[in-house]
């Protein structure tokens, strides 16, 4: 069973036709559209991100305030809760028609495509803090991946920038420290990328094949030994920081997993 919530701060009748028209699409699918109508607290989208999370539901609202679009998309996120806008790109390209924003809803045309300038805005980010690169900017990251080459740590930047993270990504190379900021970022920040050096030489000589050969003691397993050892001490000297395995996982799995470590501690922060 699959659960789509049809939310709106106001009657609702538009939002859940929306969400039932698409549904006739897939016949053969068992489904369930639950309406939450007059929606207009923070707590009521809390109780209903909450319930989403919890059915693995799918969350479709067509708030026109844009404190409480916000607000939904921000939690959402945080809770890895998919959810559609469905008022947002219609308003958006009403207005550049128009060239006006809505009525008496200030400062909404800004916020109407949060979602597309957020990724926007976190690719960039990532992009830009790949492999070390600019490592002053590293206190405005949400998430710092840490590990070897080879580690995945590229893609699941991308990955979690595309989610609407502001990711950062560190390489650890053998004997050389750290950038220090690092050790002065909120250690539920840190994320310790750790995988099996047998695998991880494999990986390294097929990328020295490609290379054509030129970086054979990047590749050898006894390096690898030595660089993963290296990095072990270097996360085990923060033992706050959070260790991920990410043999033979898919970057889907090490995002996921991330993204849920990283709740879980924003959560207890606010205990």
């Amino acid at each position: 069973m699959y659960y789509i919530y049809a939310v709106s701060d106001s009657t609702g009748r538009t939002v859940e036709q929306a969400a039932r028209v698409v549904l006739a699409q897939y016949p053969k699918i068992e489904s369930e559209v639950r309406l939450f109508n007059e929606v207009t607290s923070f707590e009521k989208i809390d109780e209903i991100i909450k319930l989403a999370y919890e059915t693995k539901g799918l969350i479709i609202h067509s708030f026109v305030k844009h404190k409480l679009s916000e607000h939904i998309w921000y939690e959402s996120r945080l809770h890895n809760v998919e959810v559609i806008n469905l008022l947002g790109p219609v308003l958006n390209r009403f207005s550049n028609f128009l060239k006006s924003t809505p009525e008496e809803k200030p400062g909404l045309f800004s916020r109407l495509n949060r979602d597309y300038f957020r990724r926007i805005e976190t690719t960039e980010f990532a992009l830009k803090h790949d492999d070390g690169a600019y490592s002053e900017g590293l206190v405005d990251a949400e998430i710092v991946l840490l590990g070897v080459s080879r580690t995945f740590k590229t893609p699941l930047s991308i990955y979690l920038a595309f989610k609407g993270w502001l990711v950062a990504n560190v390489p650890i190379v053998l004997d050389i420290p750290l950038p220090e900021v690092i050790y002065k970022l909120p250690p539920e920040r840190i994320f310790c990328l750790t995988t099996n050096p047998s695998i991880l030489s494999r990986l390294r000589n097929v990328r020295n094949e490609y290379l054509q050969g030129i970086a054979p003691r990047y590749a050898s397993y006894e390096y690898v030994k030595k660089e993963i050892a290296y990095s072990l001490r270097l996360f085990n000297s923060k033992p706050e920081w959070t260790k991920v395995k990410v043999t033979a996982k898919p970057i889907e799995e090490i995002a996921t997993n991330i993204i849920n470590i990283y709740r879980r501690n924003m959560k207890m922060n606010d205990k």
